[in-house]
């Protein structure tokens, strides 16, 4: 696992990710072109007619948070809160789970960017995201004016400005839309190039076994603007 970082990184988040023994996590950080957990670059899957410098560029931004599907959004740790209080928080709910298979995962377009999202809906994944929400809500800062107003900024209905300000996020509880983020904002990119994507996407990922739900994920962002790395992962009881 990936070496400690300060007990003050600059934010944590709580991620759905594969195990990192699974062919799921090989897979989706190779698509990335990052490992979360070595920290370390990897060579992109060839896609024909989509040269390697437009594809890395496609998947910059999924690429600095690592392999991941969000279940409690990036925060700050609340004053007097180090990662270690953190994780115990999050072994302590893991000790509530149990392990369940996701629905069959497709690509899809939400909005402007490439995801893989479950065909049907889960309830067993909505409780586990729920709880990792409301559970772990003590643990996190609030919410600074300014991080409120750019939230804001992207035009938010009113429950979901009510969730941001009670949750620090505002797609969360009934707003939950679970995803693997694929590529960064496509609206420059040529339709082409788009199709491309999606083609190798799910050619890729449909060769896998159901993704299994078995453990939860603490990244730590170390400073503003740095990579998210994998420093934790927790797994359900067996």
């Amino acid at each position: 696992m990936a070496n400690s970082p300060t007990d003050r990184p600059h934010r944590v988040a709580i991620y759905a990710t594969p195990n990192i023994e699974s062919p799921w996590w090989a897979m989706g950080s190779e698509w990335l072109g990052r490992c979360a957990l070595r920290h370390q670059d990897l060579p992109q899957p060839e896609i024909k007619g989509v040269d390697a410098a437009t594809q890395h560029h496609l998947t910059a931004e999924p690429r600095r948070y690592g392999w991941h599907a969000t279940l409690k959004a990036p925060f700050c740790l609340a004053e007097g809160v180090d990662l270690e209080q953190l994780r115990l928080a999050v072994a302590a709910l893991c000790t509530t789970q149990t392990a369940f298979d996701l629905p069959d995962l497709q690509v899809v377009r939400m909005g402007q960017f490439l995801a893989l999202r479950p065909e049907k809906p889960s309830p067993d994944l909505d409780r586990l995201a729920a709880q990792c929400v409301i559970r772990l809500q003590s643990l996190a800062a609030p919410l600074t004016p300014n991080e409120i107003e750019r939230r804001r900024a992207a035009g938010l209905t009113p429950a979901q400005d009510a969730l941001m300000l009670a949750w620090g996020y505002p797609w969360v509880l009934d707003q939950f839309r679970f995803h693997f983020s694929l590529t960064s904002d496509l609206n420059a990119a040529p339709d082409e190039s788009v199709d491309r994507l999606v083609s190798a996407a799910a050619e890729r990922f449909s060769r896998l076994p159901p993704l299994r739900m078995d453990c939860l994920s603490i990244f730590v962002e170390p400073a503003a603007g740095a990579d998210f790395v994998l420093w934790k992962q927790t797994g359900f009881p067996t």
